[in-house]
């Protein structure tokens, strides 16, 4: 759709309807802001996770089952 087409549209709407695109318009904007902050940090959680050497041993609560 063109600009000037979109404009047309707008135009021949009511001053309540044109402030509704105003504010939906102005909802996009941020909607897009917000998106862009969630950009994810690589290495953010370093040194927070261990695992133990002995993660894939078998468990002693288990040892019954394993015969």
């Amino acid at each position: 759709m063109s600009v000037s087409l979109l404009f047309n549209k707008i135009s021949s709407l009511t001053p309540e309807m044109i402030r509704e695109v105003d504010e939906f318009v102005d909802f996009l904007r941020t909607k897009r802001k917000v998106k862009g902050k969630k950009e994810r940090k690589f290495g953010i959680a370093k040194g927070k996770i261990v695992i133990h050497p002995d993660f894939d041993e078998p468990l002693g609560e288990f040892e019954e089952y394993m015969q």
